[in-house]
Parts: structure tokens; C-alpha cells; sequence
């Protein structure tokens, strides 16, 4: 028996990294998982990975920078499943770069996928949460923010500060419908990250040097299992809060 048999998670950007490995997780305690993200191909591998180790998912193709396809993709998500229980925003476009150089066409880009797309897809998912007693919503966020020097990260610092800000209100409105909603700020290897690290071994290695547990985090096992247990019965007074899973790197106080 797992902790989240009969529950329905939809999650975003789940075709690869981070968002795989909740997807892995939740999965593994037993939720049925709406597999969702842009590339059908990644979704389906993701989606019979889990059916290889006994799990229930699907996937469901949409962009989160349509509007349209956030609803379409809940819709599908109660449809294949009769409703939705858990909601994990992960996908999100990253604008890196100094100020000087950053384009206001690439912030309003992530804008409209980070805050703009969590808060659509959350609204989508409200009522049908309500209509099922409640419900658990877990965003994704980045220690980025809490850094003295943000320098080349201030575009991504204002998405996910921006995430981070409706999910303490979300939080606060929805409370009374027993709908919890956290952010984790995560570390965790990648694809992308990976390609980063083997494009600049040094910036990596001081990286991994800043991390007082010396290690970048698994996407499953350290990132995957604290949303399983964030969006599960063990967590049921948690909301509002912000998680950080980075090895200690941030400072959050």
C-alpha cells in the first residue's frame, strides 16, 4: 500500500529531469500520474518507465505557455482519471543572462510560462480539488533568489520569485478547502544541467564545493520523495511554505 494510492497527479514538465523523477515518486506510492510536457516521445518513455515498475500514467501533451492547453490538459487529466488530487508546476522557461543583456521578449516568455502558467493551472485544478475534499499543489522554485549576489540571474530570480509569491497566496485563499499549496526549491541533476557541467567542469566542481553536502541531488530520490511526502497524508498541516532541497547551499533564513 502506498501513501498516495487513489490519488491523481498532474505534472508538468515531466518528460525529463526533476519533473521525471516526481513523477517516478509519486508513482511509486501509488498515485496515477497525468505525464505532461511538449514532447510526446519523452512523455511516452517517461509514462512506460513507470508501467515497468507496476505504476498507473499517461501522457498528455500540452505546452504550458497556451492557456488552451492548460485547460485541455486538466481536462484530460479528470477524464482519464476521474479527477485531480495533485499538482506539481515544474515546467518553467529559465531567462539567464546580466541585466544589460537581457531581453524583455525572453522575460515575458518565462513570465507566461513560470508565475502566468502555475497560476492557470492551478485555477484549473481548484475546482476539481474542492469537488474531491481537497488537494496538494507542490511549485517549483530556485534558491536563486535568497543570493546576496544575483548577478546573471535576475530574470529567473523574478519568475520564480513571482511562483513563490502565489503559492503563499494560494495557500492562505484555499486553506479553508483543505488545498495545500508549498514550493520546493530543488537541486537536482538534469539534462541540461548535465550538459552544463560537462561544457565547464570547473564552474561545475566549485559548484558542487558550495554544497555543504558535496553532492547535486537525485531527481528521484532526494527531489521526487520530498514532494511524495509533501503532497501526501504525513504533511496534511504543511502549507505555505518553501522547501529548500539543495544540499544546504541556500540560505534561507
Amino acid at each position: 500500500m502506498g501513501k498516495l494510492d487513489g490519488k491523481v497527479a498532474l505534472i508538468t514538465g515531466a518528460g525529463q529531469g526533476v519533473g521525471q523523477g516526481i513523477a517516478f515518486a509519486l508513482a511509486k506510492e501509488g498515485a496515477r500520474i497525468a505525464v505532461s510536457g511538449r514532447t510526446e516521445s519523452k512523455l511516452i518513455d517517461t509514462c512506460e518507465a513507470i508501467a515497468a515498475f507496476g505504476g498507473i500514467a499517461e501522457p498528455v501533451v500540452a505546452d504550458v505557455s497556451s492557456a488552451d492547453d492548460i485547460t485541455r490538459s486538466v481536462d484530460t487529466t479528470a477524464a482519464l482519471f476521474g479527477g485531480v488530487d495533485i499538482l506539481v508546476n515544474n515546467a518553467s522557461l529559465n531567462p539567464l543572462g546580466p541585466i544589460n543583456d537581457l531581453e524583455a521578449g525572453l522575460l515575458e516568455r518565462a513570465y507566461t510560462s513560470g508565475p502566468v502558467a502555475a497560476l492557470r493551472t492551478m485555477q484549473a485544478c481548484y475546482p476539481h480539488m474542492k469537488e474531491r475534499g481537497g488537494g496538494a499543489i507542490v511549485n517549483m522554485v530556485s534558491s536563486v533568489a535568497v543570493r546576496w549576489d544575483a548577478s546573471g540571474y535576475g530574470g529567473y530570480a523574478s519568475v520564480k520569485e513571482a511562483v513563490r509569491s502565489l503559492t503563499r497566496a494560494a495557500a492562505c485563499e484555499w486553506g479553508v478547502d483543505n488545498i495545500r499549496v508549498n514550493a520546493v526549491a530543488p537541486h537536482a541533476m538534469s539534462p541540461g544541467l548535465q550538459r552544463w557541467a560537462d561544457a565547464r567542469p570547473e564552474e561545475a566542481a566549485a559548484f558542487v564545493a558550495s554544497i555543504p553536502m558535496r553532492r547535486i541531488g537525485d531527481a528521484e530520490t532526494d527531489i521526487g520523495s520530498a514532494v511524495a511526502f509533501l503532497v501526501g497524508p504525513d504533511a496534511a498541516y504543511l502549507t505555505g511554505a518553501t522547501i529548500p532541497l539543495d544540499g544546504g547551499q541556500a540560505r534561507w533564513a
